[in-house]
């Protein structure tokens, strides 16, 4: 719908005049051939009835129109107009393409949000500011938010209910994936091969590491520190089902018999070099994989491999 005449200062152009409306054009669209212009909301209403232009009768439809050209757009610009909020006492007028501004900051602007001054702070339209009661609003502000609380625990507590019988549901597929193992040896060579296909993925991720001072090995970590190096390992992607492995092997007692006690180690120093190791991100430490280390001695490598600890030394 376009502007009403009767607000605008002068004489307006015929040219700048919806044909449907007889308003100022607003938001105009032009027609593709005849290029008849039209504010955009009264040429889709007019073509939801029948798809032809208004003016000469030739077929359009709406996704035919297009933007009306610069030299319109100016001149509409240009033209001065009333305030919307004249009826409200505002005696602005102001260009066309500077309207949307100005009513967003007009004083006499009835809907403008303004914040309430008599003690609850609610931001308001000001034309609801002279009923506004401040106890009547805190008193459904805090009821609404009450439901609002109540349905976010049903949602809760369904989520939970949803949450508890997948955790059964996948604990049954559990009980019956291990009844199918123990029952079908093929099951338990697939399994055994996605296992190991996935800690191969995970070891080709990690960066090959190179570690300067084998002196600085670790062999009897305390707990806060394994447990920092088990965190790295699950945030690098490590498989779940060897993690726990990984990390027993990560002191010496359930280190391979060439590395079990001080004498051996020293013995065998210099095959350390020979030893490819991956960085465990961000830590001092590295894993010693038997996917990788078949080259090595038996008594060097344990399944499914090694986590060694460094107090410094590598790179």
């Amino acid at each position: 719908m376009g502007y009403e005449l009767g607000r605008f200062e002068g004489d307006v152009d015929e040219e700048l005049i919806c044909p449907i409306c007889s308003g100022v054009l607003e938001e105009p669209l032009q027609a593709p051939q005849c290029e008849h212009a039209y504010c955009a909301s009264c040429i889709q209403e007019w073509l939801t009835r029948q798809p032809t232009c208004p003016a000469d009768r030739s077929p359009i439809t709406f996704n035919q129109l297009k933007p009306v050209p610069r030299i319109l757009r100016n001149l509409l610009s240009r033209l001065q107009i009333a305030c919307d909020n004249a009826l409200y006492g505002c005696t602005a007028v102001v260009k066309l393409d500077v309207l949307h501004s100005h009513l967003l900051e007009c004083e006499h602007n009835p809907k403008k949000p303004v914040q309430c001054t008599e003690g609850c702070g609610l931001v308001i339209p000001k034309d609801e500011l002279q009923d506004h009661n401040c106890v009547r609003e805190l008193r459904s502000l805090v009821t609404s938010q009450q439901q609002k609380m109540g349905e976010m625990q049903s949602e809760i507590m369904e989520a939970k209910l949803q949450l508890n019988e997948q955790k059964r549901e996948i604990q049954m597929l559990k009980e019956l994936m291990r009844s199918m193992r123990a029952t079908n040896p093929r099951i338990r060579e697939i399994q055994a091969s996605m296992e190991s296909e996935d800690v191969v993925g995970w070891v080709n991720s990690l960066e090959t590491a190179r570690v300067t001072r084998w002196g600085g090995m670790i062999s009897t970590p305390d707990a806060v520190l394994q447990a920092v190096i088990k965190r790295a390992l699950l945030d690098s992607g490590c498989p779940t089902h060897i993690v726990t492995e990984l990390m027993e092997n990560a002191h010496e007692r359930r280190w391979p018999t060439g590395l079990s006690t001080l004498e051996t180690r020293q013995l065998n120093r210099r095959q350390y070099e020979n030893y490819v190791a991956k960085r465990i991100p961000g830590k001092q430490a590295v894993v010693v994989m038997t996917c990788e280390n078949q080259h090595m001695p038996d008594d060097l490598i344990v399944e499914p491999g090694l986590v060694m600890i460094f107090a410094h030394g590598v790179e």
